[in-house]
């Protein structure tokens, strides 16, 4: 028998002692057998070392008797300035566009110094600074930029490409001020008429683009492509995967999951949770899969601590994410771990704002 670190566990090592989280809960059995997946978990309930049988072990396993924690604060000042100035800009560009002027090497440099402050924005949990509805376009853009910078990394693209991505993202909707304010803010479900309108936003926001200097193709692709299907089923000219650029794949993933969990005149935010799950369904057909597994993966990966309302409306914490199930963490409500996983009757309603 030895205490080891759990940083120092060796897969095959077996847990001889049953393991407890903070609140007494016991976390493993006895007997239990390491594998990555025990390590992540012990990992997330911040249990230090556990007791196992192992014939021999390194002096640097053993448990030293002092261990520090530390914390780190992170400081938003300015990433919220610097959102509030694109914020600001893009309003003057977006009426600039609508007489036919874009100011882009502007956009471009003020788009830069927001992306500087990217390790500041956390897609999961972000709430706009000073939020109006009526300003829904504006920061919808800009949230799409910033997804689709941070989707473009993640998934491995050309550097290149990711300044580029995220110009995709703030323009991809600049179509829209072509088109009527009355349906585009609209507080109830359109017509079939009133939604034939809103699809030539796609058309328009190229023919607005079409001819700027400073911009790549993509950019200009995205923003006619962006609601497209892998399958065909899109719009406007319902074309399938291999014909849509991946800047416009990339937006239209972004755009679905700030759509849905933003406010908008018509509807109110739904669970980040339940719409990630939905984006998970349309990845068969819809979105392209390899960057739904990315988006996933990615945003759900480092959330444990997070306060979150339950849909019976019990208030906990997020305590584990399983990768198989990154949707339906493992949270902890008053010492009791519900896995989100197995019980399917409940699943997070909204993430509290801490």
């Amino acid at each position: 028998m030895a205490t080891v670190q759990v940083s120092k566990l060796k897969l095959g090592d077996r847990i001889i002692s049953d393991v407890f989280t903070q609140k007494g809960n016991v976390l493993f059995q006895k007997g239990k057998t390491i594998t990555p997946r025990e390590i992540e978990i012990l990992k997330a309930f911040f249990i230090q070392s556990v007791s196992i049988e192992s014939k021999q072990l390194q002096e640097e396993s053993q448990v030293p008797e002092n261990t520090e924690k530390h914390e780190v604060k992170p400081e938003t000042a300015g990433f919220e300035k610097e959102y509030e100035s694109m914020l600001q800009l893009l309003k003057k560009s977006f009426n600039m566009a609508n007489g036919g002027s874009l100011p882009i090497l502007e956009i471009r440099s003020k788009m830069q110094s927001l992306l500087n402050h990217i390790n500041e924005y956390n897609i999961l949990i972000f709430t706009p600074p000073k939020f109006v509805i009526t300003d829904y376009i504006y920061h919808n853009s800009i949230m799409v930029a910033l997804t689709s910078y941070n989707l473009s990394r993640w998934h491995g693209i050309s550097q290149k490409d990711w300044i580029q991505a995220a110009l995709a993202g703030l323009l991809h909707d600049i179509g829209n001020i072509k088109i009527d304010p009355n349906i585009l803010n609209k507080p109830s479900k359109l017509t079939p008429q009133e939604f034939e309108e809103i699809k030539k936003h796609t058309i328009l926001g190229y023919n607005v683009l079409k001819n700027v200097a400073g911009i790549n193709e993509g950019v200009k692709l995205a923003a006619l492509q962006h609601h497209e299907k892998e399958d065909g089923s899109g719009y406007p000219l319902g074309v399938k995967g291999d014909k849509v650029h991946f800047y416009a794949k990339i937006v239209a993933i972004a755009d679905v999951f700030h759509a849905m969990t933003n406010r908008r005149f018509y509807k109110q935010a739904s669970s980040p949770y339940l719409v990630l799950e939905q984006i998970f369904n349309e990845s068969f057909g819809k979105l392209d899969p390899s960057l739904v597994q990315t988006f996933i993966n990615k945003i759900t990966q480092f959330h444990s601590g997070t306060l979150v309302r339950l849909s019976n409306n019990l208030i906990g914490k997020i305590v584990f994410t399983d990768r198989a199930h990154p949707t339906r963490p493992w949270v902890d409500v008053n010492g009791k771990i519900i896995n989100l996983a197995t019980d399917r009757n409940l699943y997070i309603e909204q993430i509290v704002q801490q």
